[in-house]
């Protein structure tokens, strides 16, 4: 193994946060002039439903997401439809997609940068502008369904990148 090598795999393992590895970000989801105040990994499911489509066929479609937030090993939070972040301190946003790269395989969904559109609470979130997520690991699902209203959940892991403007 080379010393970088080495280097980065130990930091990696001290922050117990796979972020690092995404340095340096897709560019359509970078948010330069921005500072992350914390990052946390999402594990999950992205959940689906089978819905007409305007052809009259079904196809599964984006329902919401549900994951525990994890930070060092202990559980800070939930993600949940809204997009909606909450933490246990009592802080939530809500963010709308401003940008998104592809996973890393055909099985990830897309990494994402989110523009903070609400805040509730007093707390770690409560001055996040932007959210981002990466390494992103599964959670996709293509193809046809067969009964309108079925649903379906993919499991899924990322890591959510909170940021605000400035310093």
């Amino acid at each position: 193994m080379t010393p970088l090598r080495s280097v980065t795999l130990a930091a990696l393992l001290l922050t117990g946060s796979a972020a690092l590895a995404a340095d340096p970000l897709p560019t359509a989801i970078a948010a330069p002039g921005e500072t992350a105040m914390l990052t946390v990994h999402g594990l999950g499911a992205q959940v689906y439903e089978c819905k007409p489509v305007t052809d009259g066929r079904l196809a599964w479609s984006f329902r919401e997401p549900i994951a525990t937030l994890i930070e060092g090993g202990r559980t800070v939070g939930r993600h949940y439809a809204g997009p909606n972040w909450e933490h246990v301190d009592g802080s939530a946003v809500t963010g709308r997609t401003a940008a998104e790269a592809p996973g890393a395989t055909a099985s990830d969904i897309p990494w994402l940068k989110l523009s903070v559109i609400s805040r509730r609470g007093e707390g770690v979130l409560s001055a996040i502008s932007t959210v981002q997520r990466i390494n992103t690991s599964g959670g996709k699902l293509d193809g046809a369904c067969d009964k309108a209203g079925a649903l379906k959940s993919v499991p899924y892991s990322a890591d959510y990148v909170f940021l605000r403007k400035g310093g």
